[in-house]
C-alpha cells in the first residue's frame, strides 16, 4: 500500500479553484439565433469595445443558417450537386465546337496510323 502523503484527487501544480483565484470573468452577452426549423441557438460573445455580432450563425442541430429575427430566418443555402468532368466541358463548349475538336483529334490519330 502507498504511503499516506499524497492528497487524493489532485495533481502536482494544481492550484486552488474558484473565481477569486482565477480573476474576474469577462463580461459576456448571449445573442439568440433561429434557423428555418425553429431551433434556437444562443452563442456567447465577450462584450468589448467595437464588438460586431455576426448577422448569421450555423445551427448546431441541423446545420441550416440561423438569423436574429425569429419570424424571418435566413433561407437554406442551395447545395450544388457534384458535376462530372463532362458537365464542365459542356458548359465551356457548344456541341458544334465539341464535334470539331473530336474530328480534329480523330484525323490526327488517322494520320499517324494509330486508328483506321
Amino acid at each position: 500500500m502507498a504511503s499516506g502523503n499524497a492528497i487524493r484527487g489532485s495533481r502536482v501544480g494544481a492550484g486552488p479553484t474558484g473565481e477569486a483565484e482565477r480573476g474576474d470573468a469577462a463580461p459576456c452577452v448571449h445573442i439568440s439565433y433561429w434557423c428555418g426549423n425553429g431551433h434556437e441557438t444562443r452563442p456567447t460573445f465577450a462584450v468589448e469595445v467595437g464588438l460586431t455580432v455576426p448577422e448569421s450563425w450555423d445551427c448546431p442541430r441541423c446545420g441550416l443558417p440561423a438569423g436574429q429575427d425569429q419570424a424571418n430566418p435566413p433561407p437554406a443555402t442551395r447545395i450544388e450537386p457534384y458535376k462530372t468532368h463532362l458537365a464542365y466541358v459542356k458548359e465551356r463548349r457548344s456541341e458544334t465546337e465539341g464535334e470539331a475538336i473530336l474530328d480534329e483529334a480523330l484525323k490526327s490519330l488517322r494520320d499517324r496510323g494509330l486508328i483506321r
